[in-house]
């Protein structure tokens, strides 16, 4: 445990678009609460020039913020950087980012999970070839393969027919699409903490409605409700989304904690449809790193906790190895460096059994 009256300072680096809708007042004061300042770390200025801080909190991409991180790390051991840059990339391809979804096990549970069929193509050519993408049946959403958060990896089609295909762009990843009912749950992970929202999303699309269709629509011509009337409650209520079951929380919870060790990383969302097809059944469809959590319940006291146990795991940690140290030094052993913190490891374990409703601006589409 920390010394009485010690503060911490964790460091945070964010685009402005992120930086304003995650580092809200509530949160930084809430903190401050807990003995921990957020910090707003100069991109201009060299990371190692600035400080200290506990831990580095980031979502900066490109290799020299890579660089930054391992001078960083080198030169502050015992400081937590969330996450590692090796681990967030994974997520950056829509093909890697799901592998990790058919590895994982998680025993015990009448449900089961996976993902949905998809292939990757490369170029056009490829496109145009009917055995390239015929393990699949149309519809299909088409996703760009790079999922970097630029505007450019959010836009997605919903493909009808092979006409549709002519219009997309390689590479590209072509994701079988699966009826469900209409809802899309959201899993919020935020270290050992689950949250689980659901969400409207693309209707279902029947044998018979799919001959009347041709080509393809943008998510963004699927549906013609605005931003606001999607964000209103009455929206919700009209689409009837408190009827929806929601996944057991148990096997939910099962899911994210075994991602979050197999992708060493302890900030993250991902996306699950129910196969309505097969009731048991869910399929992840998207992983994405550090979402939008402001707009998750509670999300200022669930991140401020998360915070703590990261900066006391550190102390912990730091006070484990010097009396080691010291033990070692004393009976004549060679002194060994302290091991680095694992990602995956918490001081304290969340839960939480309810679920509600969310809404995050265009999000209303499959994934995002």
């Amino acid at each position: 445990m920390a010394e009485p009256g010690r503060r911490f300072a964790i460091g945070y680096a964010l685009l402005p678009k992120k930086r304003e809708s995650f580092i809200q007042e509530s949160l930084v004061t809430l903190a401050q609460e807990r003995g921990i300042d957020l910090v707003q770390i100069d991109t201009d200025k060299p990371l190692v020039e600035q400080g200290p801080f506990d831990c580095v909190l980031h979502k900066l991409y490109g290799e020299d913020w890579k660089k930054q991180l391992q001078e960083f790390s080198l030169r502050n051991p015992n400081a937590r950087i969330v996450d590692p840059p090796a681990a967030i990339e994974r997520l950056h391809n829509r093909i890697s980012m799901l592998q990790v979804v058919s590895e994982l096990k998680v025993e015990n549970h009448e449900d089961t999970f996976g993902i949905p069929k998809q292939i990757v193509i490369y170029d056009s050519e490829t496109l145009g070839e009917a055995q390239a993408w015929e393990p699949l049946k149309f519809p299909v959403i088409a996703k760009p393969l790079v999922a970097d958060g630029s505007a450019k990896s959010h836009k997605m089609s919903l493909v009808f027919n092979q006409d549709g295909l002519k219009k997309l762009k390689p590479p590209i990843v072509l994701q079988e699409f699966v009826n469900h009912g209409g809802v899309i749950f959201k899993v919020y992970v935020v270290g050992e903490y689950v949250k689980c929202v659901k969400r409207k999303s693309l209707p279902d699309v029947s044998e018979e409605k799919l001959k009347s269709l041709e080509g393809s629509l943008s998510f963004s011509q699927v549906s013609n409700i605005t931003t606001r009337e999607r964000n209103d409650d009455k929206y919700y209520k009209m689409m009837h989304l408190e009827d929806k079951e929601m996944p057991p929380q148990s096997f939910i919870t099962d899911i994210a904690r075994g991602l979050r060790r197999a992708m060493k990383l302890n900030l993250f969302n991902f996306d699950v449809i129910r196969d309505i097809r097969i009731g048991n059944r869910y399929l992840v469809i998207d992983i994405n790193y550090f979402p939008g959590y402001a707009k998750m319940p509670s999300y200022e006291t669930v991140l401020s906790d998360f915070f703590w146990d990261i900066v006391n795991q550190k102390e912990t940690n730091a006070l484990v190895t010097s009396l080691k140290n010291d033990g070692e030094s004393e009976a004549g052993s060679d002194r060994r460096p302290s091991p680095k913190n694992s990602c995956d490891k918490d001081s304290r374990k969340y839960g939480s059994d309810d679920c509600c409703l969310d809404g995050e601006g265009e999000e209303i589409a499959i994934s995002s």
